[in-house]
């Protein structure tokens, strides 16, 4: 059995409320369980919250809610892992045989689903733990810097400043979107971020991390202007 789930706690701070926010005439959460649905990858669909709002907003748009999150699984400092080990465990008790999962976040209105059913094929046929949605930095890492306390700035790397941009490494970042596992990877807590994971790459313009009223804005012109251009299923 293949599973999605989608954690979506309730206690968001930066943007209340955020996984239920509407966002472009739909609730945030909406674009994710739509995604999953329509990529036919998956035997079930969770959302794992322990908000009773969100749990009822998640069901209206196709997803589970067989339980809630346990209060101890829910709070500001709760990483990703133990909670989709916890929706494996819930799942693997009432005597189902779990294989590979799928963790999505919320708050990923740019997913798509071709880019779900075709990371599960690079999971499935390669030897890997995981296989997650990247997306390439817009500059070059190498040459970023930092402002001190005396707003005076610092290289991170200042022995690489006559280097050309052309000439440095290309860097990657975590997308943000989804991530696919192996039951038994989640469940033995192994780390993502590994040479045991491989990366699905996205383009820039369909990646955007939404922490603050600031990238809220940004994701929901972007949204728009992508479904204009019918960029977005």
């Amino acid at each position: 059995m293949n599973i999605c789930v989608i954690p979506a706690r309730g206690g968001s701070k930066r943007i209340s409320r955020k996984n239920i926010k509407m966002f472009n005439g739909n609730p945030m959460i909406a674009y994710s369980i739509r995604a999953a649905i329509e990529s036919d990858s998956f035997d079930r669909i969770i959302c794992s919250t322990d908000d009773e709002e969100i749990a009822s907003i998640a069901r209206e748009y196709g997803a589970e809610t067989p339980f809630l999150r346990p209060s101890s699984l829910s709070d500001d400092f709760t990483p990703t892992i133990p909670v989709i080990a916890h929706s494996i465990e819930y799942l693997q008790n009432q005597g189902n045989k779990i294989d590979m999962v799928c963790c999505i976040y919320a708050t990923a209105p740019f997913i798509q689903p071709e880019d779900i059913k075709q990371s599960l094929g690079k999971i499935i046929s390669d030897d890997i733990n995981y296989c997650f949605s990247v997306t390439s930095y817009p500059f070059p890492i190498q040459r970023a810097i930092k402002i001190t306390q005396d707003l005076r700035c610092k290289m991170f790397q200042p022995e690489l400043f006559n280097t050309r941009s052309q000439d440095l490494e290309d860097a990657f970042h975590d997308a943000g979107q989804f991530y696919w596992g192996r039951a038994e990877a989640w469940l033995q807590g192994r780390i993502i971020f590994s040479e045991s994971s491989e990366v699905y790459l996205l383009p820039r313009y369909r990646v955007q991390d939404i922490d603050t009223e600031e990238d809220w804005i940004r994701a929901e012109s972007m949204h728009e202007v992508l479904n204009k251009n019918n960029i977005l299923k």
